[in-house]
């Protein structure tokens, strides 16, 4: 067997996990492995390629505002936060059933730090994820919408497995905007998860978008359905200031 020509038909086939490790025990030798055990290296070598590959380009895709880590949330007990619940929200079957999820407090706890954290330990279990700040999307897809642009926008989000809309609440809803969250839910309701932030309680969520109509059909889908998590303690962002 010509080992350099396997080689580079591992190469040529973009199986880099593999060659990486053939090449090693090329070099290393394998007098002490079973065959079993070489086998088991280069699937497993592979394996471990694929899904970084993959990882990583669902990490891109996702463009989080943090690089943000379950390891590293804070969980002292001026949050109030239920380690175990987010021990249970970070193993992703919420996102797998279709579930939705609502992180709420006041400026500066740590809402969209934990958001990130759980969007990437959702790519890490492989789903798609978005995250968009209410703000820029509810602008962008009104320009969406003037420049032809907006059933594309739509089906991408629609296609999410998991959508962080972060920071929802800082500013009052217009007709179209209304509309608009309500199309995005009404796409995902029962069939991917949503997840949202905002410093406005949910129970106020109703008054705030304003519209009774709209806000009966979107809480319906969102509220009434959804995990909460309600964040509290002073500023961590304020308290790290002090610190310095």
């Amino acid at each position: 067997m010509n080992n350099h020509a396997t080689l580079e038909k591992m190469s040529s086939m973009k199986l880099h996990g593999m060659w990486r490790i053939f090449k090693s025990l090329l070099e290393t030798g394998t007098n002490d492995m079973t065959t079993d055990e070489v086998i088991g290296s280069l699937v497993d070598a592979q394996w471990d390629e694929m899904y970084n590959r993959k990882f990583n380009r669902l990490l891109n895709a996702a463009k989080f505002r943090y690089q943000a880590s379950f390891e590293q949330i804070d969980f002292s007990s001026q949050r109030q936060i239920n380690k175990n619940d987010l021990l249970r929200f970070a193993t992703c079957d919420w996102v797998k059933k279709g579930h939705s999820l609502i992180i709420t407090g006041a400026t500066g706890v740590g809402k969209s730090y934990i958001a990130c954290a759980l969007g990437n330990q959702a790519c890490k279990e492989g789903f798609k994820v978005l995250y968009l700040n209410c703000l820029k999307l509810f602008s962008q897809l009104k320009f969406a919408k003037a420049d032809g642009s907006y059933f594309k926008e739509m089906k991408r989000i629609q296609q999410q497995d998991l959508l962080i809309m972060d920071d929802f609440g800082l500013e009052p809803l217009d007709a179209q905007s209304r509309l608009i969250l309500l199309e995005i839910l009404e796409d995902r309701h029962g069939r991917k998860s949503t997840m949202i932030t905002s410093q406005l309680p949910a129970k106020t969520w109703h008054d705030f978008i304003g519209e009774p109509t709209i806000a009966d059909a979107i809480c319906d889908r969102l509220i009434h359905k959804s995990y909460q998590i309600n964040l509290k303690g002073e500023s961590l962002r304020k308290k790290a200031k002090d610190n310095s």
